[in-house]
């Protein structure tokens, strides 16, 4: 029996001091996969980190480019627009004229119908005239340049209009020029 004891005994314990080396050997062998294993999910993280920054950056250019070209595409006649609203001004001031004699009669009513075909133009490209006399004066949309007293209106309305205003889609090209009310 104490020949087994002995046996069982030299089965536990390790024969040399090699195979206690080889168990060493395997442990540090884990280790070190163990810390590059860690390393290959941080690089992987930072990876991804950047990918999704990448994405996010793509993302913001692309809806800017697309915030510039909606504004360039409603914004662009406003150069020509700017160009053309003396003009509309003199067709309405040479339309108040007092005409007399069939003659000058047909010819008022051409420009008349050219005049309205030259709004009806703007208007489909997004100018629209800008409310003024009895609104409140908005300082956005109107110009004061003349204060007075009328007991008809209110405090900081708008009396009379002495310029149109206009503005394309929802900016002011020109602002309307008024008398306010104090």
């Amino acid at each position: 029996m104490e020949e087994k004891d002995q046996q069982e005994q030299e089965i536990i314990e390790p024969e040399t001091d090699e195979e206690a080396v080889k168990f060493d050997g395997e442990q540090s062998e884990t280790e070190e996969s163990s810390d590059e294993l860690a390393q290959i999910k941080q690089e992987k993280e930072e990876a991804q980190n950047r990918l999704l920054r990448l994405q996010a950056d793509y993302d913001n250019f692309r809806r800017r480019t697309l915030k510039e070209r909606e504004a360039d595409r409603k914004y662009r006649s406003q150069s020509i627009v700017e160009e053309l609203i003396p003009v509309l001004d003199n067709f309405e001031r040479a339309l108040q004229v007092e005409v007399t004699g069939d003659a000058a009669q047909n010819f008022a009513s051409g420009m008349k119908m050219v005049y309205d075909q030259f709004q009806a133009a703007l208007e489909k490209e997004g100018v629209e005239e800008i409310p003024a006399q009895g609104e409140e004066f908005d300082p956005n949309l109107h110009q004061a340049v003349m204060q007075v007293e009328d007991d008809n209106f209110e405090s900081n309305v708008v009396v009379e209009q002495l310029q149109k205003g206009y503005r394309l889609n929802d900016r002011v090209i020109r602002p309307a020029m008024v008398k306010v009310n104090q």
